[in-house]
């Protein structure tokens, strides 16, 4: 097998004491092409869907019992928590998300997902194939997880490795904190996570100072109206030009009542109503996704979009007891902040062994979410979550001339190259690992 070389290692001085980055590099790369290469595509072909990840989950068990880690299944559902103890030292965190998409892959791998699954939602059998790379992520935990345990002499403390179900779903995360993973395991002292990212080079390290992901609110509206006839609409309250009216008021939100520099996103994503041409029904349904970086961003949004919507009925004549209704869904994340400090500390270590080339600064673009918040969100935690290139240098210049673009997560199209992803996953944790556990 090919072995791909990362950039030039520009000095060891830097690196954590007991650490030789030649030889940290070559064992890796070593157990990419024994070990992790057919792992990665064993985990490509078999994807799950959220919360029913029942073979994903007991192959990483049996992985991480292998490495002489102790595993406890069923945490939050059917999260898995490893342990390694190593005398005193921080307690150090570090997830990884196992979940699938309902998608059919079309990436022409082969050793492409051709998986069908019952959908636990709508009950369907649909396909499914890792389109967000989650596949990597949990080859990486493995090879963590063997690197650090034949390294123990040079670390000291006690390794918390988490794998994470229904991330997809945004329940997995808070599913794990509502099953006592503090109480039952220890608060870590650092919370780590990465995720493989398409629109960044493959084996490069795009690290973050602060905000890489918004908090995400799911919101209902329904908008009562009073039926009718088509032909005598004088006769009703007509809910879709009620729920039109409320989806162009809330454009105002963002533009008009938010800070120019504050991020912020209102976003309809489903509009249903009605029955038949000539039938006006007494009810549409709105679907929003409400998208921010601060507490206050969310609180202006959601009390503006309930304002909005009760008033926009007022004028529309409503009495009080059809008024629309707003609910906000449980199925919130947290934006996901990251620690300044820790992430410069961490930038630096991975510069020194992976080459100051391999780091870049590519920041957000939109205002994607995360669950990995809810790891994270106790004050006393630290916390740096950062994204690992996927995609090979080639396949950008392709697209600038021109040619077929870079296919996007989610898409059936998508693909990652394995081999610089999942040795950059595994060589920036373990160095995270053994800067924050050196003794």
């Amino acid at each position: 097998m090919r072995t791909v070389i990362l950039p030039a290692i520009v000095s060891v001085l830097a690196i954590p004491i007991g650490v030789c980055a030649q030889d940290l590099r070559s064992d890796i790369a070593q157990d990419y092409d024994s070990y992790l290469a057919p792992l990665f595509e064993h985990f490509h072909r078999n994807p799950e869907l959220s919360t029913v990840e029942f073979e994903t989950a007991a192959r990483m068990a049996t992985e991480l019992r292998d490495a002489g880690f102790e595993v406890t299944e069923n945490v939050g559902g059917l999260g898995l928590v490893a342990i390694m103890e190593n005398g005193d030292g921080p307690r150090v965190m570090m997830r990884a998300d196992m979940d699938g998409l309902p998608v059919e892959e079309q990436s022409g791998l082969p050793y492409a997902s051709t998986a069908t699954q019952r959908d636990p939602i709508t009950g369907a059998v649909v396909p499914v194939m890792h389109a967000c790379g989650h596949d990597v992520h949990i080859t990486s935990l493995v090879g963590t997880a063997r690197q650090m345990a034949k390294r123990r002499d040079q670390w000291r403390g006690t390794l918390m490795l988490v794998v994470q179900p229904a991330e997809e779903r945004g329940l997995g995360a808070r599913a794990m904190r509502e099953d006592g993973l503090w109480e039952r395991f220890g608060q870590p002292d650092y919370a780590l996570g990465f995720h493989v990212n398409a629109a960044t080079e493959a084996g490069k390290l795009n690290v973050q100072e602060t905000a890489l992901y918004a908090g995400v609110d799911s919101v209902d509206i329904v908008v009562h109206g009073i039926g009718s006839h088509g032909a005598n609409p004088h006769q009703g309250k007509d809910p879709i030009v009620l729920a039109s009216q409320i989806v162009l008021a809330l454009q105002t939100l963002v533009s008009r009542e938010l800070g120019p520099r504050e991020p912020g996103v209102v976003t309809v994503g489903s509009f249903h109503a009605g029955t038949k041409h000539n039938i006006i029904s007494d009810e549409a349904r709105l679907q929003l996704t409400v998208r921010n970086t601060n507490p206050e961003t969310r609180e202006l949004l959601l009390n503006g979009i309930r304002r909005i919507a009760e008033n926009m009925g007022r004028a529309a004549g409503l009495p009080e007891h059809l008024l629309p209704e707003v609910s906000v869904l449980e199925e919130w994340t947290p934006p996901l902040i990251n620690d300044a400090p820790l992430a410069r500390r961490l930038k630096a270590a991975w510069g020194d062994l992976m080459g100051e080339s391999t780091i870049v600064d590519e920041p957000p673009t939109g205002m994607g979410g995360e669950d990995f918040p809810f790891f994270t969100i106790d004050p006393d935690i630290r916390s740096l979550f950062w994204r690992v290139g996927g995609t090979p240098a080639e396949d950008f210049e392709r697209e600038e001339q021109g040619g077929a673009p870079v296919a996007s997560h989610h898409s059936p199209l998508f693909k990652i190259v394995p081999e610089p992803a999942v040795r950059a996953g595994v060589e920036s944790t373990v160095l995270a690992m053994l800067e924050l556990m050196q003794h």
